[in-house]
């Protein structure tokens, strides 16, 4: 199955692109190398939500076309009510790079910058090459070269000390305020915050890479990287089902998501609609907390896994709750053993970060996870790179994360390194740049 997502009123959608019949997508020749006929030897692996389509490719190949798998066919749409990479489904391979506006740059060159990403991002959500923003000459580095889309988005973002750079700073939405101070905090000011935020997200790592170094060049001049982190989870069509992804400590992770079918979904995720108010222009946007939080492998492995469950609340090898049932059960948090104790222990962290326990309080859980290295002692510098979208932090993540920060039994084998949160508008409209309606107020 391909994990293109069926189109959906106002919603980012991920599909696989049909040609026009003449040999060509209908948008302009793909990056990616083209399809061979529905007939030919191994195109028997197409979707049939690519709509069978075909593509000829530049006569110069010696080699015979090749049918694009399910996993570089798959595309996300760049324009939309919501910025692809929040509703998104998990990809393979992610990038997220914070910017600062550089010595001279202020709103005009802010707008010509998102111009220019905006419109280099959308070619390369298409499959197609980067030929430079909208502002400027350009040309593509041919990494992704015979590449598809592979399911690529990108999601771009403003930091709090962007709007008093911009002279925007009546349009600060007060969900930027900063975050309060945790237990858990061991934050690297240089890996924090952030005048611009890009997410980055594909199911192929090149395709990644290139729109990670297509972005970096279009900032030249105007902004440079503050920071830069480079995450992973689990290949599509690597498990014989589709499942919820496991972090690094081998805990399946995101079974509590809120689902774009929930009735509240869009409230409790996507700010809505404030008419003639400082911030309308984020509406349809979301607030999006990122932080980078080493997991203590060394000391988690040592547990045995009867332990490691009570920690979480939850079976390792299905994610069932401790209560019984499977993954998607919902938690019985009065149900005792027979020693009388809470068969969910008060501490275990699903309980601690469940919404019945935090005054309905949720978030939409999005995460990478890491590894950048071994340290000398032996131990893994890796974790998660924490991404949780809300329509406001302060009755999202803030909440939840106070409550884990009093007692939550996972929290000795965290170490929160690095913080930020973004404001992260609404989708662009045809003919918009992401952030038009904030930079052009």
């Amino acid at each position: 199955m391909s994990k293109t997502e069926k189109q959906a009123p106002d919603r980012t959608a991920a599909t696989a692109r049909p040609d026009n019949g003449g040999g060509t997508t209908a948008t302009g020749v793909s990056r990616r190398r083209l399809l061979g006929t529905a007939g030919a030897a191994g195109a028997t692996g197409l979707v049939l939500g690519a709509g069978g389509g075909a593509a000829g490719y530049a006569a110069t190949r010696p080699e015979e076309p090749a049918a694009l798998t399910t996993i570089g066919a798959t595309e996300a749409m760049f324009h939309g009510k919501h910025q692809p990479g929040i509703t998104t489904p998990l990809q393979a391979r992610g990038h997220l790079v914070a910017f600062d506006l550089v010595a001279g740059a202020g709103r005009k060159e802010a707008a010509a910058l998102l111009r220019r990403w905006s419109a280099v991002a959308k070619e390369l959500m298409a499959g197609r090459a980067a030929a430079g923003g909208a502002d400027g000459p350009g040309h593509d580095t041919g990494i992704a070269l015979d590449a598809g889309p592979s399911s690529l988005t990108v999601t771009f973002g403003f930091g709090r000390t962007f709007f008093a750079r911009t002279g925007l700073a009546d349009r600060l939405p007060a969900a930027l305020d900063p975050l309060p101070v945790f237990s858990a905090d061991a934050l690297d000011a240089r890996r924090s915050g952030g005048d611009l935020w890009a997410q980055i997200g594909a199911d192929d790592a090149l395709v990644a890479f290139h729109a990670l170094r297509a972005l970096q060049k279009e900032a030249a001049g105007t902004a440079r990287v503050r920071w830069q982190m480079n995450g992973f989870n689990r290949t599509p069509g690597a498990t014989a089902r589709p499942m919820t992804t496991r972090n690094l400590m081998g805990q399946i992770d995101g079974t509590g998501n809120p689902k774009p079918t929930d009735e509240d979904f869009d409230r409790r995720v996507f700010v809505p609609a404030s008419p003639g108010k400082p911030q309308e222009w984020m509406e349809g946007g979301s607030y999006a907390v990122v932080r980078r939080i080493r997991m203590l492998l060394d000391d988690w492995e040592k547990l045995p896994v009867e332990h490691q469950e009570r920690v979480i609340g939850r079976r390792k090898a299905d994610g069932a709750p401790l209560s019984g049932g499977t993954e998607t059960t919902e938690m019985d948090l009065d149900k005792a053993g027979p020693d009388g104790r809470p068969v969910i222990p008060g501490n275990a962290h699903a309980r601690i970060s469940s919404p019945e326990k935090n005054g309905g309080a949720a978030m939409l859980r999005r995460p990478f996870s890491y590894h950048d290295g071994i340290a000398e002692d032996g131990a893994p510098d890796a974790g998660l790179l924490f991404i949780c979208w809300q329509a406001d932090p302060f009755r999202g993540f803030v909440p939840v994360q106070r409550k884990l920060d009093r007692g939550d039994a996972l929290s000795p084998f965290l170490r929160h390194e690095a913080s930020a949160v973004f404001a992260v508008p609404g989708g662009a409209a045809a003919g918009e740049y992401v952030g038009q309606r904030l930079l052009e107020s």
